[in-house]
């Protein structure tokens, strides 16, 4: 399925609901499609291949990126292959999940072609192995422009229910950290300078669970729209917990006019995307999808 967000290209690949005897399937390792898994080669110095017809970039900011991809990868993190290393089943509680992407970059004239690979399903992301990527080394190994390292992050959504047809790609090896194709993009060179606090556009149709007794972090625009935390990051601030989001608003550097709140449910909320969403990040990069009217 392919989507716009302003005048990028999106294809989504994105499961397909799952019927069980409980009416959905929540998400277990029994959801998971198989797929073909690619192994790379070793980061080592002394294997690592120097290729010469590499195209030179300016900078690409990460946050551009993550902001328009975060609500899309939740979808098709619904299935994932198996007989990866570190297996994880995706839990049915996503609250606090830790989840990393490799985002790989590669220029074609005016745009570029971003495949986006996601540990959700695979792993959690292990501390020792994400930090000795080296993103320089992986773009020089995988023959693409650039590789941007997303990560790491944690779900502050509950479930996710999705609709769409089960599309998974494929499972690659960056590290010994296995990973999947969850999208492919297309990015305008014009469109990598999104900064925080910019409304981006997407096309797609997903639903995000908040349950009653949680609570929930928003940002509130000038306008009075609601944005509800969808994932914190900690590739500003590494030591960034769920424990910290409830005075979030006072290490933020919000623009004139927009505020931070946080509030408990007294019921369960679903955030709906029926065909489009909007989406912000912060200065922290914590992502936020905005409600309806």
């Amino acid at each position: 399925m392919t989507g716009q967000c302003g005048g990028i290209m999106i294809l989504f690949l994105v499961p397909k609901e799952v019927e069980t005897k409980d009416a959905r399937c929540q998400y277990q390792h029994s959801c998971m499609a198989p797929g073909p898994r690619v192994a790379l080669k070793s980061h080592d110095t002394a294997t690592r291949t120097r290729r010469n017809n590499m195209t030179p970039m300016s900078r690409i900011a990460p946050a551009a990126c993550a902001a328009i991809l975060a609500a899309t990868l939740a979808r098709a993190a619904l299935a994932a292959p198996g007989d990866a290393p570190q297996k994880a089943n995706v839990p049915a509680e996503l609250r606090n999940v830790r989840y990393c992407e490799i985002l790989t970059m590669t220029r074609h004239r005016l745009a570029f072609d971003i495949k986006v690979y996601n540990t959700l399903g695979q792993n959690f992301c292990p501390e020792d192995q994400w930090r000795k990527l080296d993103a320089k080394a992986l773009a020089k190994e995988l023959n693409v422009s650039r590789v941007n390292l997303n990560g790491p992050r944690y779900w502050t959504i509950d479930a996710i229910k999705a609709s769409g047809e089960t599309a998974a790609g494929e499972t690659r090896d960056f590290g010994g950290i296995a990973m999947t194709r969850r999208a492919t993009l297309r990015l305008r060179l014009w469109q990598a300078k999104q900064g925080g606090y910019r409304v981006n556009t997407i096309r797609r149709n997903t639903a995000y669970l908040f349950k009653a007794g949680k609570p929930v972090y928003e940002l509130v625009s000038p306008k009075g729209d609601v944005y509800m935390m969808q994932s914190y990051s900690q590739i500003v601030d590494p030591k960034l917990s769920i424990d910290d989001l409830p005075n979030l608003g006072a290490r933020l550097k919000l623009p004139k006019g927009w505020k931070f709140q946080t509030r408990v449910l007294d019921a369960d909320y679903t955030l709906k995307a029926e065909g489009t969403a909007y989406l912000v990040q912060d200065d922290l990069f914590n992502s936020y999808q905005r409600r309806g009217k």
